[in-house]
């Protein structure tokens, strides 16, 4: 085996394992014309062991000579086996914006936002000797870029002079007035910095005003045109690599998804299911059909009515429900309808199913934190960027407003252990319900739900006085106050909020146990097992056959009452 081919290998067993701890994210994004208050909408959910600690990287003037290293892989900067590593590093901006910092940084103070999405694409496109991976890419943009379009040039012109060392990305990148949809591969395993090639193949496509999009561990750009527009950005040697490879041909529809991204990763359906689910949630009356991770769905549809956040925050919180694939139903839900399904490792699906896989909604109980963001642009920036953060699974989390002029958020959500139970981690209060939901999912969910809305709707409520309130500081000159006052409001909803959480899951934890549900007068009741799932696994056959060979009654007699 040559060098060569041997290389290939190990860098697409590198992409599947880094696609593995990925383990899918969902992201979507809506022009200011496809929602009920004119915002533009950007969300991501952050599907594995990411770190979910929010810190505020604050920006400044800077020194001439400055420079910022670079580190990898800072998405798993909690992961204790994994340390990070500098890279290298570029010249600092004389001039940079705060922003926020997370596995995928995620917004700065001029509201501009990001979501993202992995799908690695072509093993032949790794580039070692590249700088950056996708959140290094973010990073810079936030901290220097005040519009999402000079954010995804920005990031472009970096991975191009520094080389890009991930695998395929899709971020969705926001501000008041547009949204964009950037994917990014490598130049090449042949790629060196000084080589004379650009060091990554990148292009990007503005989602319409009125459009809706989303997208799950594929590639989504599809066919584009050859030429820059007002809707199209494209990378200096787009096509040069592709045609070298004998992968398109000039003359030919320049299909980006599949030139780059031919063979999603995951079972067959492991993207595309989500897509087809929350394109039919927000545009029903389309009917959009069943196709696998060959086929594509449009870039963007028209909603069938204005979007709000909490409708995106719905989105996050399906399981298939009332489909053919509803994870809350049949025997793999257990009694108790839970919808949650262990990853499976090949090594124990059944013969003939090892490349098959559990239905993939887009709730899903690993998911360090998602978000569905706002910007506005009728509000001054400090309140215009609004991020609704939760941390853990989105179907059992509660989304707290953060705002874009924020400067530091409360210790319990910019702190913390994901690999050991941590009391003082805001993280671990939503990991724990989830986790204890599971005993009783049809019960607890109606619970948490319930709790959930109480947060939501009291959040809700003091939004329009307390925006109006910073606009008015703002209008004033008093900026320096309203950034205060925004960061202290901020905090004391984060705080109120994990510890209320804390509270809940010690609630659910004395109401649920031991099978029973108890009562606020403290009698402990039984609901047991539904009739429907005890036929189904045959309750009460081992006795019914013992006593047919000793030739007793048929039936074991009346129940005594008596509970295991």
């Amino acid at each position: 085996m040559s060098f060569f081919v041997l290389f290939i290998l190990l860098t697409a067993a590198a992409l599947a394992a880094h696609a593995s701890a990925a383990r899918a994210c969902t992201t979507m994004g809506a022009g200011r014309n496809a929602t009920a208050d004119g915002s533009v909408l950007v969300t991501h959910s952050c599907d594995g062991w990411y770190d979910q600690r929010i810190r505020v990287i604050r920006g400044g003037e800077h020194a001439p000579g400055e420079t910022v290293d670079i580190y990898n892989v800072m998405c798993h900067a909690n992961h204790p086996a994994e340390p990070l590593r500098k890279v290298g590093s570029v010249p600092q901006a004389a001039r940079t914006y705060t922003y926020f910092q997370i596995a995928y940084p995620f917004m700065n103070e001029k509201q501009v936002i990001i979501g993202e999405f992995t799908w690695t694409g072509r093993p032949e496109l790794a580039s070692p000797q590249g700088v950056f991976y996708i959140e290094n890419l973010e990073a810079l943009a936030l901290a220097r870029c005040a519009t999402a379009r000079d954010a995804v040039r920005l990031m472009g012109q970096f991975a191009e002079e520094h080389g890009y060392a991930d695998g395929g990305e899709t971020l969705v990148v926001g501000d008041p007035n547009e949204a964009w949809v950037f994917e990014i591969v490598g130049a090449g395993t042949d790629w060196e910095p000084g080589c004379g090639r650009p060091g990554a193949h990148w292009a990007a496509r503005r989602i319409p005003d009125d459009g809706f999009f989303v997208g799950a561990n594929r590639s989504r750009l599809g066919v584009i045109e050859l030429a820059e527009s007002d809707t199209l950005m494209l990378g200096s040697e787009l096509t040069g690599y592709a045609e070298k490879q004998d992968w398109w041909k000039p003359g030919e529809p320049f299909d980006f998804s599949k030139i780059f991204n031919p063979e999603p990763y995951g079972y067959a359906f492991y993207a595309s299911r989500r897509e087809w689910r929350a394109l039919n949630l927000v545009a029903p009356s389309r009917g959009f059909p069943v196709i696998d991770c060959h086929e594509a769905y449009p870039f963007s549809v028209v909603p069938d009515k204005k979007l709000t956040v909490q409708d995106l925050m719905d989105v996050y919180s399906d399981h298939l429900e009332g489909t053919d694939y509803d994870l809350t139903k049949g025997l793999a839900a257990g009694p108790f309808g839970c919808p949650v399904r262990w990853f499976t490792p090949a090594a124990s699906r059944p013969e003939g199913r090892k490349t098959d896989d559990w239905e993939r909604s887009i709730a899903i109980y690993r998911c360090a934190y998602s978000f569905v963001a706002q910007c506005r642009g009728w509000l001054p920036d400090p309140v215009g960027g609004v991020l609704w953060f939760g941390l853990g699974a989105p179907d059992t989390t509660v989304y707290v407003p953060v705002y874009s002029g924020v400067l530091e958020v409360p210790a319990p959500w910019r702190e913390g252990k994901s690999h050991v139970f941590d009391r003082s981690c805001a993280w671990w209060a939503f990991t724990l319900v989830n986790n204890w939901a599971c005993l009783r999912w049809d019960a607890m969910y109606q619970d948490i739900r319930a709790r959930r809305a109480r947060y939501e709707e009291r959040f809700l409520a003091a939004q329009t006085g307390f925006e109006n309130e910073i606009a008015d500081l703002c209008a004033r000159g008093r900026g320096e106050e309203a950034v205060q006052r925004v960061t202290e409001h901020t905090c004391a909803q984060m705080d109120e909020l994990c510890d209320g959480w804390w509270s809940f899951a010690f609630e659910l934890i004395g109401k649920y146990h031991d099978g029973g549900v108890m009562t606020p007068q403290g009698a402990m009741t039984t609901p047991g097992y539904p009739a429907e799932w005890l036929e189904r696994v045959d309750f009460g056959a081992t006795s019914e056959r013992d006593l047919k060979k000793l030739g007793g009654p048929k039936l074991s007699g009346s129940f005594s009452g008596i509970s295991l």
